[in-house]
């Protein structure tokens, strides 16, 4: 009568005891596929994108880069200060620069040269720059003058599951709910695509959206574009909450359970 080889005790043992845990394992992280992609029930079709409220208006705390110019360079650069950062000298060697800009009080105006307080809150970049135009024609201080504004500080901020969570720069001053995701690092396997959250701050109170991206209402929404100081938050799935919960329940009994493999496995190749 053959007797069985040690080594042949100890791969029967792994592939009666080793195998069925690592079956349980993969079945407990596999994840429902379609859950997961965007626009999976979309057909090719033609949208129209949403215009309505896509210019922002000014709002208190915004950084705004105002500058002026005309026919006569040396005297538009009083109103162009502002934007020339201030080097100032420390004790060390190092400098400190100040930041450029006209800063929105929460009063809702900004200080200008020659013209004073300027109330900019509700107003868009346009609008101010008419304003501010006609009113250096008007006290003429400048001929025909050209006035450029933009944002300094335009950003969104995304954060929950997604790979490079943070507040992100937007320099062209518009952004799009999955361009500011694909700047993200996009969702992480366990993001809940059909229940993102968008907060705005709008006229003083905070609005709550929930967007579904696998609707293709999103592509039309007005919440489609994003304004600065919006936050997108990505919720974990319950796959995310099931794996998290799996995990601390399942890592002490596999550990227990290697452990003991590999002392039962020593004492057969042993005898």
């Amino acid at each position: 009568m053959c007797e069985t080889k040690p080594m042949e005790k100890n791969i029967h043992f792994f592939s009666g005891i080793a195998l069925p845990i690592l079956c349980m394992l993969i079945c407990t992280s596999c994840v429902n596929t379609k859950a997961v992609t965007y626009f999976n029930n979309i057909s090719d079709t033609v949208l129209s994108s949403p215009t309505a409220g896509l210019e922002p208006v000014i709002q208190k705390g915004d950084l705004l880069s105002i500058s002026v110019s005309s026919l006569s360079p040396e005297v538009t650069t009083i109103f162009n200060a502002a934007n020339t950062p201030a080097i100032t000298s420390s004790m060390s060697s190092n400098t400190l620069s100040q930041a450029v800009g006209y800063l929105v009080s929460q009063k809702g105006d900004i200080d200008f040269p020659m013209l004073g307080s300027i109330e900019v809150v509700g107003l868009t970049k346009e609008e101010l720059k008419d304003m501010i135009a006609n009113k250096l024609a008007e006290k003429k201080l400048l001929f025909n003058p050209i006035v450029t504004v933009r944002y300094l500080n335009f950003h969104v901020t995304v954060l929950g599951e997604v790979n490079k969570p943070g507040v992100i720069t937007i320099p062209n001053e518009q952004v799009t709910l999955l361009e500011a995701i694909g700047i993200a690092g996009d969702l992480t396997i366990y993001g809940k695509r059909n229940n993102i959250m968008l907060i705005r701050k709008e006229d003083g109170k905070k609005v709550v959206q929930r967007i579904d991206m696998n609707s293709e209402s999103l592509l039309t929404s007005p919440y489609y574009y994003l304004k600065t100081n919006d936050v997108i938050y990505v919720e974990p799935n319950k796959n995310k909450v099931a794996s998290v919960s799996q995990s601390r329940q399942l890592l002490p009994i596999i550990l227990s359970g290697l452990s003991f493999l590999t002392i039962i496995a020593d004492r057969i190749i042993v005898k």
